[in-house]
Formats: C-alpha cells, structure tokens, sequence
C-alpha cells in the first residue's frame, strides 16, 4: 500500500494532504499493465524453450526421436558403404567376369532402373521426419534391387564357367598317340599323293606311324558314337562326339577298347593302331570335326605338346607329301 504524502500549507498553517494528478495516475497505470504484459510474454517464450517444463514422457519421446534420427543417420552411412562396394562387384562383373566368359555386359540403364508407377512412400508421408524416412527407404530399395540383379548376374556367370569347364574338357586338344609312341608323323592336314592312285588328293586328317597295336587316346571328354567298320575305308574306326560341334575319328584300328555309347575322358586309352581299311601300312588317321566340316586337327595339339615339338610336327605336316590312306 502506497504511502500518504502530505505537504505544510502556510496560508492555513496546517498540513495538507498530497493528491496525484489524474494525467499521472494514468500514466503509472499504463507503465505497470505494459511491464506486466512484457514480463507475461517473456515468460511465455521461457516456458515453451526450456526442457524443465516438459513431463518426463514428452523428455523421452524427445530422446527418442534424437536417437531415431542418428539411426537412420548411420544407417544411411552403412548404405552408401554397400553402394561402393556393390558399385565394385557391378565393375569387375561387366570388365571381367562376362567379358571372360563372352556374355554382354549389363546395361548401365538396367543396373540404375528405378521404380515407376504409384508412389511408393504415400504411406510415409505427414510424419515430422518423412523426409528422412522416404530417403532411406528409398535407397535401401535401390540397393535391394541392385543386388538382386547382379545376384542373377553371378548366377549366370556360374553357369557360364561352369559350360566353359566342360567346353575346355570336350575339346579335342591332345595328340591322340603318343610322341614316343610314334615312329613318324607321315602325313598332315591338306593336299596329297594318294598312295593307290598316285592322285593329287585332299586329305582331310592326320596320320600317325606307329606299330600295330600302340595305344590311342582320346582327344577330349565325349560320347563314343561309333566303333565299327561299316564306314568305306576307314576300317575299324572310332567317332566320338565331344558336344559343342566337335566331333573326332580314328580309322585303321587293329581293336577297339570301347563300345558305341560309351563316355570317355580325355586320355583315356580307346583302342590300338591297326591297318585295316585303305590303308598302305599300319597307322592311325585322326580327323576332327566342327559343325560337320572337318579341320585342321593341327589347331588342337596346345593340350599335349611343347612350342618345340609343336614346330616340328607342323614343319613335317605342311609337307605336301604321300598320304597312308
């Protein structure tokens, strides 16, 4: 309660009580409501920013949300780690894996394809971190797809060595006699004497000398389609499927040590050198074929020979000699 002034008045000499203007009064009025609402709004703005007012739930959601928020921050970290890494793997898969096996690479567009359509995220929409929410789930389906092709990619490649393995084992790449089996390599691949008519003639095989019953191995992996001599002078003979178009002969065989339908590896023992058929002296003439046409049989030896006995025997093929048969 505000004091009572008084003042000494000398005309009635006594002393008279101090009354305020109205104006003043006013103004002190108006200070006070104006200090009060300004104390009342920074008072306000002091409880909506300080944590003290919070409840102890509303502090944990809050804890929570932080937390939510550095998760998805490391998550989004661990993604783009994975997007390096599979950003490599997608590398040496185009630039080795299927250039080596001779399959196209994938197109870049296929890799990076993203997703058409309906919004995918509506239902992620409207929440305070939906932004952070749909980015994330966005870029884990674009690493989920991303893995899910080269996974398919990886798959194929498997099938594709696994081919190239069986590929490498069917073609016929040795020598089918032995070199210190052999007492010459008489004839090669290409025009020759035909030692019955004297003719300039095309001989479309290889002939090994050797002495009657040396061993004769098979070429490559395959399948014995024949082993008979209804076939007009190749006498006793061997035909072995090998898959993949190839196919390889052996004619003038003394016997067989395999039947029709039977599986060989390559260098496994299939019969002995003879001279039945047309045949001047005992030999082996082995052809290979590919697609039905026959070949140089030459162009296979890389499985059996050395560079200098590969250079020999070409230098004694691509003489233009007599044939044996």
């Amino acid at each position: 309660m505000s004091k009572v002034k008084y003042y000494y008045d000398p005309d009635t000499l006594s002393y008279r009580k101090i009354e305020p203007k109205k104006s003043k009064r006013y103004r002190n009025l108006f200070f006070f409501l104006l200090g009060s609402a300004l104390f009342g709004f920074l008072g306000l703005i002091i409880l909506l920013n300080t944590s003290w007012v919070n409840t102890p739930k509303e502090l944990s959601l809050d804890r929570e949300v932080r937390n939510y928020e550095l998760q998805f921050e490391i998550l989004s970290k661990k993604m783009e780690q994975m997007e390096q890494v599979l950003a490599n793997i997608e590398e040496r898969d185009n630039n080795i894996y299927r250039l080596y096996f001779e399959a196209n690479p994938i197109p870049e567009e296929q890799r990076r394809a993203g997703f058409g359509g309906v919004n995918r995220y509506k239902s992620l929409e409207g929440f305070n971190n939906s932004e952070i929410i749909i980015n994330a789930t966005q870029q884990l389906d674009i690493i989920q797809k991303q893995m899910v092709i080269q996974s398919k990619s990886l798959d194929e490649i498997a099938k594709l060595a696994e081919e190239k393995e069986k590929l490498l084992a069917a073609i016929p790449a040795i020598q089918p006699v032995r070199n210190e089996d052999l007492t010459r390599m008489a004839s090669g691949y290409g025009w020759r004497s035909d030692p019955f008519t004297k003719a300039r003639k095309m001989h479309r095989g290889m002939d090994f000398t050797a002495p009657r019953g040396t061993p004769i191995y098979a070429t490559g992996d395959g399948v014995v389609v024949r082993a008979d001599n209804r076939s007009s002078g190749y006498g006793k003979h061997i035909r072995i499927d090998h898959g993949y178009g190839y196919m390889s002969l052996y004619a003038h065989l003394s016997k067989y040590n395999v039947t029709k339908k039977q599986k060989v590896k390559r260098g496994d023992l299939i019969g002995f050198i003879g001279n039945t058929g047309r045949s001047q002296a005992p030999h082996l003439h082995y052809e290979v074929f590919k697609d039905k046409e026959r070949i140089n049989p030459i162009n296979f030896y890389y499985g059996s020979l050395t560079a200098e006995e590969f250079e020999n025997m070409l230098k004694f093929a691509t003489q233009e000699n007599q044939s044996l048969d």
